[in-house]
């Protein structure tokens, strides 16, 4: 009894640590980028994804415009997660805080996907142009580390 008890406790103990690792990805309908095609980004296009081609990376889904584009992610995943878990890059800079994203405002730096808040007349990421990114890439980069599981 007191064998399966051991093995129960450090199975739970594992299992808690693996799902504390993971990132809190922004999901809103149930997608990363609100089931905005990542891939189509890399050409400079927002453009809404079709629920006959989905993929499941890292724990959570991703919706494609096309066979040929759920194949480019499958192929290589990590080109095209987007920065920050899908949440806004300057809020993460700045405030260190996971803030909604306008699916349609975005920015490709460094062949990586930033997205922004953009509503109510606030579009973050000409901020985060006018505030010097480079400098906010790295301030972004070190509150995720703290930030990204809770």
């Amino acid at each position: 009894m007191r064998k399966i008890f051991v093995t129960l406790f450090f199975g739970l103990i594992l299992s808690l640590s693996t799902y504390a690792q993971q990132i809190d990805y922004n999901t809103k309908k149930g997608f990363v980028v609100h089931g905005y095609d990542v891939t189509e980004y890399f050409n400079d296009k927002a453009i809404k994804g079709n629920s006959k081609y989905v993929a499941t990376y890292d724990n959570v889904k991703y919706k494609f415009f096309s066979q040929e584009n759920l194949d480019k992610f499958n192929s290589n995943p990590d080109k095209y997660m987007p920065q920050y878990g899908g949440y806004c890059a300057y809020a993460i800079a700045l405030k260190a805080k996971k803030i909604g994203i306008n699916p349609k405002t975005f920015e490709i730096r460094d062949n990586k996907l930033y997205l922004f808040y953009n509503s109510m007349g606030i579009n973050t990421l000409k901020k985060w142009i006018e505030k010097d990114a480079e400098k906010l890439v790295i301030k972004a980069d070190k509150n995720w580390l703290t930030i990204k599981n809770k």
